[in-house]
């Protein structure tokens, strides 16, 4: 199999876990139980690991075209597929409850993939083949043919019921496959619906009620939030990918859909990425109340602070599972093929066993933007957070950490880490009269001071006329950005500006894509939106702007964003779709609708 493009792949979300559907019209991944639960659709990492296809039969020969969209303020995604014969529509979802409005979405998700097909004009000959592969493609199920047509595809703890919509299906042995005609005007549903073998039963729904119904949620859903800022249309849109990244049981926001899809094609920095990440909480924090409302906001801060729990001597994770499992330990599936032959293939992430010292200044800074709302005096279990929390920087920032990007070599002073530990001990004195009578506030003013002192002094590199990625470095690295970002320099002060330019100038690729450093082959979808803003607070609005719209336009066709762009060709890498990357559209298109505020 060719392997598609990541921006051919679609999202679909019911808050609960998400599918990827390609141009080609296959579910090439599903996770049905949970964001970071196994596959039964895993063709998007190996061939034979499962996928679902709906399409003409003429799909991709001569005279075929493809048009594609959500229907507004939706995860539902429209497929126009126009061949020789005339053209048919596939509309896909995942299924929200049925009554579900404003933020009962995704509370109690069936767990049903939505696809139906509507005869627009002539006659579509459409092909059907459903290949389910539960445990990442390991198992083969045995698949039974139903009374009232469907079929039921069982192997060890998973249940998939398949309905047609009452067209015959074709059981060839480990695969369901069916051609049939659809003519203009007619509308056929179908839906493969999850259940466990030893649990709950794959939901029985009508296909055509349940996508008219998760319209009308999705809808209703985004009706009840606001944004008044510039650029609404991908504001409100990126804030509908947020929400589709969002586990609604718990508030917790994944990273992103998938794992293992590469930074560079060929190479074996493959990741999983299924996860929620402390160190994106403050951005996440900031984007949610700016494109959503503070109850998402809220919701994912009550989240972060019972996964932290009571504060210990050993470090705080960077990340968690979306219910705030700590021990997401990392294993390589070697029957995987990787995406473009892109191996290891990875399922958890070992990042949480890493010291990452920034970790403390983020949740401390969304504490500090929650501060009105979380009122003059702090619940016990919140004030003992932030005490664990400020101690902890207390006690160890002067230690080497892995840095923000997490690298799997040996730990170094960088740069980031300690501005972040500045911020957790920043937030932390203005807190204080918040955190009773053990708040220390002269002592940790005083290492605060101590912590900025050795930023400015050991961060700065002469040779290169900017801040370096680590004490002693000469090295440049585009997280120096988020300085400014964070209050710790303002972007006017004379060697940050400088450094701004030199990231610009050093990592800048082509379409005003920044580089996380050097060496490395792509731009970075985070780092570019984070220019942005620093361009703003500079006072070069129009600089700014114009970046701003040449990112927008590596966006795909849906207007999704992976992690990385190859400035070569344009492609998307990494896992998909990337919160981070929406996370910063949001927060550049605000600072350029506020270029002043917090």
């Amino acid at each position: 199999m060719e392997q598609l493009p990541i921006s051919d792949y679609g999202f679909l979300s019911d808050c609960r876990s998400g599918a990827l559907v390609g141009r080609d019209g296959s579910i090439d991944w599903w996770c049905p139980d949970r964001f970071d639960s196994a596959s039964v659709f895993g063709r998007l990492l190996d061939p034979e690991a499962g996928h679902w296809r709906l399409a003409p039969i003429a799909a991709g020969l001569p005279g075929h075209r493809v048009e594609r969209a959500y229907v507004a303020d939706t995860l539902v995604l429209r497929t126009v597929h126009h061949t020789p014969e005339g053209s048919v529509a596939v509309t896909d979802a995942l299924a929200a409850e049925f009554g579900a409005r404003g933020h009962q979405l995704g509370m109690n998700s069936p767990a049903v993939l939505l696809r139906v097909v509507e005869g627009l004009t002539g006659r579509v000959r459409m092909s059907l083949d459903f290949r389910p592969r539960p445990e990442y493609g390991l198992l083969t199920p045995y698949l039974h043919e139903q009374p009232d047509g469907g079929v039921l595809a069982a192997a060890g703890p998973v249940l998939l019921a398949l309905r047609t919509g009452g067209i015959p299906p074709h059981v060839d042995r480990d695969r369901v496959r069916q051609d049939f005609e659809v003519s203009a005007g007619q509308v056929v549903g179908f839906d493969a619906a999850y259940g466990q073998a030893y649990g709950t039963a794959p939901a029985r729904l009508d296909p055509v009620t349940a996508l008219a119904e998760t319209v009308r949620a999705w809808q209703a859903y985004r009706e009840s939030h606001h944004y008044d800022g510039r650029y609404p249309e991908q504001v409100r849109h990126s804030a509908s990918v947020l929400t589709g990244l969002t586990y609604a049981r718990s508030g917790a926001v994944a990273a992103a859909l998938t794992t293992s899809l590469p930074e560079r094609i060929g190479g074996d920095r493959n990741y999983d990425y299924r996860y929620s990440w402390l160190r994106d909480f403050a951005m996440t924090l900031r984007a949610l109340w700016v494109a959503a409302c503070p109850s998402e906001a809220s919701r994912l801060f009550a989240w972060a602070a019972r996964s932290i729990g009571r504060i210990g001597p050993e470090p705080v994770p960077v990340l968690f599972g979306v219910e705030g499992e700590r021990d997401v330990s990392e294993y390589e599936s070697h029957h995987l093929r990787g995406y473009a032959g892109s191996l290891p293939v990875r399922v958890g992430n070992d990042a949480w066993r890493q010291r990452q010292l920034d970790v403390p200044g983020e949740v401390i800074q969304a504490v500090w933007r929650l501060r009105e709302h979380l009122g003059e005096a702090f619940d016990t279990e919140l004030r003992e957070m932030v005490l664990g929390l400020v101690e902890q920087v207390a006690t160890t920032w002067h230690l080497p950490d892995r840095g923000i990007w997490e690298t799997r070599d040996t730990d170094r002073h960088y740069l980031t880490s300690k501005v972040l530990c500045w911020v957790a001990l920043d937030r932390a004195v203005a807190l204080a009269p918040r955190l009773g009578d053990r708040a220390d506030l002269r002592r940790w003013a005083a290492i605060r001071d101590e912590i900025r002192a050795a930023v400015l002094r050991e961060g700065w590199n002469e040779r290169t006329g900017a801040y370096a990625g680590a004490f002693g470095s000469a090295d440049l690295d585009a997280s120096v950005l988020l300085l400014p970002l964070v209050g710790f320099l303002p972007a006017t002060d004379p060697r940050m500006r400088a450094t701004i330019e030199a990231v610009e100038r050093e990592l800048g690729a082509s379409d005003g894509l920044v580089r996380r450093w050097n060496t490395d082959p792509a731009g970075f979808l985070p780092c570019s939106f984070w220019l942005v803003e620093c361009l703003a607070m500079a006072g070069e609005r129009d600089r700014a702007e114009a970046l701003f719209e040449r990112l927008l336009g590596h966006a795909n066709d849906v207007g999704l964003f992976s992690e990385q762009i190859d400035p070569r060709t344009g492609a998307q890498l990494g896992n998909t779709p990337q919160a981070l990357s929406h996370i910063g559209l949001v927060n550049a298109a605000w600072r350029l609708t506020a270029p002043t505020t917090d």
